[in-house]
Formats: structure tokens, C-alpha cells, sequence
């Protein structure tokens, strides 16, 4: 009697990628929904030459658990966000004890700034365009902020994202790297200030780690001037233009159009970011 050959096992297929639509339907969430998490800065797909959205396994799993938290959990993007930045950070070895004071000093400054204006945290909220329970989180110390989330906070309250760290401008035309002043309390995310003083320019050092991003969507009076020094980054102008920047490439584009940045690849970004004039 002859044997039947051995069914070969199927090869393992965490190599593919899949459309937008596809992962539409393995996890019965629209579209436009996907491509609001991402805007978020909650997903971080690949796109094609063409531009088309692709989705890895692992990518995939990511959804889920987003999907998790926002239908079964019933938690909002700004806590979705909170919630998966300090799953990274300690993976990354990156807590509360590393910026822990950052996040603190933030929130007293936050609570502050809206008593002062004897304002409610709805009013806040409204204003902000960010949820009551993210900035509740926010001035407990108990929450880290986007920079989309901090430069919002910034042009709603008239003032800049250097007054949220306490940070007083230096005087120096020098300014050496361990004088630098960080602007940014979110894992993976190092905003560092490299001139002092009343400045038309103001140069940023960039160190955006992978699966990082803005957070969402910001704008505010200026020009901007991007220079990628080392790694890639991707960058949407108005949610029409989209640039994917590597090593060596540069970027100029006013201000005045919503912009968001993320970092969907698998080594560091090191940018070179120029506002005029300072908005942080």
C-alpha cells in the first residue's frame, strides 16, 4: 500500500505585508479608522512606491491590541497613546524614574497655567482639542506628552514649550552638549535646544527612536528647515504631502500647515530641526 507523502508544513509568513483593506476586514475596523490611528500616531504602516499603505504581522498585532483598548477598554487616543509609550518605555528600559521629574514638573506647570486663567480642565480640553481625562493625567504627573500634545498646550495657553520644563533661557553664544536643554519627557522622543537667548532661528537636535512620532497633527506661525543627519523619518504636510526622508535629505515648509512626523523604521533618527521664529 502506498504512503501517502507527508503534507508539508506551510512556510512561517511573518514576512508579508498586508493592505490597508485586508487588515479592514481581519479586524472589521474601517478604514478611515486605521488611517485615524495613524494620524494619531498610534500605527506606523509602510507605504509602497505608489504610496500604498502595508501592514506587518507585527504591525498587525499592534492593532489588535489598539482596537483591545479602545472598543473593550473603551479608552480614548490620548490614552491609547499613554498607555502604549509606557508599554515601550519599559521594554526599552525607558520609566517613570528616567523623566519621572520632567512629567511631574510639566503638570504643576499645566494646573498653573489654567487656574491662573480660572478655567475649567473641559474648558481646557475644548480649547486644546485633547480629551479631559488626558489632561487630568497630564497635570497629575501621571501621563507623558506628545509633541503635538505640548505645542498645542503651548498656543493655547500663549506661551512656549520651554515654560513647561522650567527652563529659563541661557545666555552663551556657546553651548555644549551636556548645557543643552531637553524638551520632550516622551520615550524614544529627545528634543534637545542647542542656541540660547532671544533668537530669530531656534535649532533643535532631534533623536526620534523607532515606532516613535509626533503624537498628531500641529501648526503655528513660521517656516521650518529639516536636515536629516542620520536614520529616516516620514513627514505629512496638510495630510496631503508626504515625504520620506533619509540621510542627507532636507525639507522647507511653512509652518502654517499642519505637520506630523513618525518614525516607522528600525534604526534611530538624528535630525536637525530649525524654527523661526521660536515656537518651543
Amino acid at each position: 500500500m502506498l504512503k501517502k507523502p507527508k503534507s508539508r508544513k506551510p512556510a512561517a509568513r511573518s514576512h508579508l505585508s498586508f493592505r490597508i483593506s485586508e487588515v479592514s476586514k481581519m479586524l472589521s475596523v474601517s478604514s478611515s479608522t486605521l488611517r485615524q490611528w495613524e494620524n494619531a500616531g498610534l500605527t506606523h504602516p509602510k507605504r509602497t512606491k505608489s504610496g500604498y499603505r502595508t501592514y506587518t504581522r507585527e504591525e498587525v498585532e499592534r492593532l489588535k491590541s489598539i482596537q483591545h483598548l479602545r472598543f473593550e477598554k473603551n479608552l480614548n487616543v490620548d490614552a491609547i497613546r499613554h498607555f502604549m509609550n509606557n508599554e515601550r518605555g519599559s521594554q526599552n528600559g525607558v520609566g517613570r524614574s528616567s523623566n519621572g521629574t520632567s512629567v511631574v514638573l510639566i503638570g504643576n506647570r499645566l494646573r498653573k497655567l489654567r487656574r491662573d486663567r480660572s478655567m475649567t480642565l473641559s474648558e481646557a480640553a475644548k480649547g486644546t482639542s485633547l480629551s479631559v481625562s488626558f489632561l487630568s493625567c497630564l497635570e497629575r504627573g501621571q501621563a507623558h506628552a506628545s509633541v503635538a500634545a505640548l505645542q498645542r498646550l503651548a498656543v493655547f495657553y500663549n506661551t512656549n514649550v520651554l515654560s513647561f520644563f522650567g527652563g529659563e533661557q541661557q545666555a552663551g553664544k556657546l553651548v555644549r552638549p551636556d548645557r543643552r536643554i531637553e524638551l520632550s519627557n516622551e520615550p524614544g522622543v529627545h528634543l534637545e535646544l542647542l542656541a540660547f537667548g532671544s533668537t530669530a532661528m531656534e535649532p533643535h537636535l532631534f533623536r526620534l527612536a523607532p515606532g516613535t512620532s509626533s503624537g498628531g497633527s500641529y501648526h503655528h506661525e513660521g517656516e521650518e528647515f529639516i536636515f536629516v543627519i542620520r536614520g529616516s523619518c516620514d513627514v505629512w504636510l496638510d495630510e496631503v504631502e508626504h515625504y520620506r526622508l533619509h540621510a542627507g535629505d532636507s525639507l522647507y515648509f511653512s509652518s502654517s500647515q499642519t505637520h506630523r512626523w513618525s518614525n516607522p523604521y528600525k534604526q534611530q533618527a538624528v535630525l536637525l530641526w530649525i524654527n523661526t521664529p521660536p515656537t518651543f
